[in-house]
């Protein structure tokens, strides 16, 4: 159709890229609920997770950066810059965008890159004070930079820029928990005072050196922690402060899902059993292993160590959703923390959820 919207989101790397591009999507969704939206990613990297996980179809590129230390290794690097290029072209022509969003981040470049060579209107969001090089070397193309802070027109031309803040995701102003509930999903005390220690969603090593370093403090400061490690740093972490005895006062993670729900979603681990935070609130749980048949038994297990066994009611395809409780007719899915869609019918627990009982709000018939 003529007149659908079809836009294209690039970027990612890390969740300061990542997460304002999925307030981006929510919000043309909310807007216009009939818009197409595709993201484009580095295959490997944070957003390939992230983004599914947030209803969002997303597809991969082989790009990467530069290898400064090793210049030899660069020659791979080039080819793999081709072959992103190449990609890009090709899902650009089977999308057909109106209009391309950059977000910064490694494959923003040859998408916002082929955009503008098809003469598609490019728009970039720079979440940074200092502009990314991506986004810095993108500026020409672009037909407006939106940003987050004043006088960033030391890297970007002045009469492109439209001084916009940061996109901030709506569950994060509209939840409806309350502080009390919030700090229970943790395992922490409400009645105590709580403090966030993050350093980004990748991690940072010196938050994460200091704060094993002082683990007798911790302990012994009367305050409660909730602790984002990322990824990388989050088996040193544990390891160390299992050696540490027991913290009943800290709670470690390796990322925060949601932060109005940390609850989440299960995935599955194998067999029938899920090793995950569930929370037997949130309605559903998805499928990621080989999918699971009719009659199959799933153990669930949450973070606070009580499990729940979900008999499964007819095949559910590997990525798709079985309830973990009965679910109303009219009660909105929820998913990593945010609604997906309305059940249209009453659901009972261990159905499999999907187009045929729920109205999905994202239009699309696989989230």
């Amino acid at each position: 159709m003529e007149d659908e919207l079809r836009i294209i989101i690039s970027g990612g790397g890390t969740g300061g890229h990542i997460f304002p591009a999925i307030s981006i999507a929510n919000s043309i969704k909310a807007k216009r609920p009939d818009a197409k939206i595709l993201f484009v990613g580095a295959l490997g990297r944070m957003e390939m997770q992230r983004v599914p996980a947030a209803g969002y179809e997303i597809k991969g590129l082989p790009i990467c950066g530069f290898d400064r230390k090793h210049p030899l290794r660069n020659i791979a690097v080039l080819f793999k810059i081709w072959k992103s290029q190449r990609m890009a072209k090709k899902i650009i022509s089977d999308f057909r965008p109106m209009a391309a969003v950059g977000v910064g981040g490694y494959a923003s470049g040859p998408t916002l890159n082929m955009c503008a060579a098809k003469h598609i209107p490019c728009l970039i969001q720079e979440q940074n004070s200092y502009a990314g090089v991506t986004n810095r070397l993108l500026a020409k193309k672009a037909e407006k930079i939106c940003v987050a802070y004043e006088h960033m027109d030391r890297f970007f031309p002045a009469d492109k820029i439209i001084l916009t803040g940061n996109p901030v995701r709506q569950n994060l102003i509209e939840t409806t928990l309350s502080r009390e509930e919030a700090i229970e999903r943790f395992g922490l005390d409400p009645a105590k005072k709580t403090i966030l220690l993050v350093g980004g969603s990748l991690g940072a090593r010196t938050i994460n050196e200091s704060v094993l370093q002082h683990l007798d403090m911790v302990r012994e400061s009367g305050v409660q922690f909730i602790w984002q490690t990322g990824k990388y740093y989050y088996p040193q972490v544990t390891e160390a402060v299992r050696a540490a005895g027991e913290l009943p006062n800290l709670y470690v993670t390796d990322f925060i899902k949601d932060m109005c729900d940390d609850s989440g979603t299960g995935t599955s681990s194998g067999g029938g059993s899920i090793d995950t935070s569930v929370d037997t609130r949130v309605p559903v749980i998805s499928i990621e292993n080989k999918g699971v048949t009719d009659g199959t038994e799933v153990v669930i297990h949450d973070k606070k160590g009580n499990k729940d066994q979900v008999h499964v009611i007819g095949d559910v395809p590997y990525g798709h959703k079985i309830a973990v409780r009965d679910i109303k007719a009219g009660e909105h899915i929820m998913k990593y923390g945010q609604s997906i869609g309305v059940a249209d019918v009453d659901i009972k627990k261990g159905e499999y959820v999907h187009i045929h009982n729920m109205k999905a709000l994202r239009g699309r018939g696989d989230l």
